[in-house]
């Protein structure tokens, strides 16, 4: 567990999620994987065919890599490219993973069965947190950026820590409805503070069990206005 795993199709909102993926690999000084997953949708073809979807798929691949290296970060940046569905891979990936990003098209006016297939797919069976970096576009360079967000009264430790490492490393306030005072104590370095529905977040942070799918992460990676963290919680 000691990279960022990024699901990548070149599309405007993985160019968002690239963002994303290349603060959290220097604020954990962590390199960053580039995953793109292809396959052929229309049953029997000719090798010949199915060649040129792939060489396609590299280009895609190659692309995301050099925007990653050009930004002038001191990431290192590699690069998988794969055969099958991109949200099977990325599960499989999460497991020796520190951190999956992935972007959300966003497409809230379509049924829950469509939206954000591989996002919502990656998030709620991911062994790792999983954060949806929602909206097309690069990532907007917020003035006084807003706090992260804990969004859940009851949360799991490993929710809350992760919401706590996030404000850390981001130097701003964590937001929460929970009782955080004893969690407070031990992490001086973070202005806790109450939760205030009117202010923009920075990231949402939300928990997940295991076997169960969470309406409030499900509601969160669907409609947030912006980047939302899925932890699994204990034992999932």
């Amino acid at each position: 567990m000691d990279h960022i795993v990024l699901g990548y199709d070149g599309s405007d909102f993985s160019m968002q999620a690239l963002d994303w993926a290349l603060d959290e690999a220097e604020l954990r000084h962590l390199p960053l994987t580039l995953v793109h997953a292809w396959q052929w949708p229309y049953g029997e073809a000719e090798e010949e065919a199915k060649a040129h979807l792939r060489r396609a798929a590299e280009h895609v691949l190659w692309h995301g890599a050099e925007c990653a290296r050009s930004t002038g970060s001191v990431v290192q940046v590699e690069t998988g490219l794969y055969e099958g569905p991109a949200a099977q891979r990325l599960v499989e990936l999460s497991g020796g993973a520190t951190l999956v990003v992935v972007g959300s098209r966003g497409l809230s006016a379509l049924p829950r069965a469509v939206v954000g297939s591989v996002a919502g797919y990656v998030a709620a069976h991911a062994g790792c947190p999983v954060i949806v970096v929602r909206g097309p576009g690069p990532l907007p360079q917020a003035a006084r950026p807003g706090p992260i967000v804990l969004a859940e009264r009851e949360p799991d430790a490993a929710v809350i820590e992760f919401a706590f490492a996030e404000a850390a490393m981001r130097r701003l306030p964590l937001a929460a409805s929970a009782d955080l005072t004893e969690w407070a104590a031990r992490r001086p370095e973070v202005d806790v503070r109450p939760h205030d529905a009117h202010e923009p977040a920075t990231l949402v942070v939300v928990g997940r069990s295991r076997g169960a799918r969470s309406g409030i992460a499900d509601s969160l990676t669907q409609h947030a206005p912006g980047p939302v963290a899925v932890v699994p919680g204990a034992g999932a």
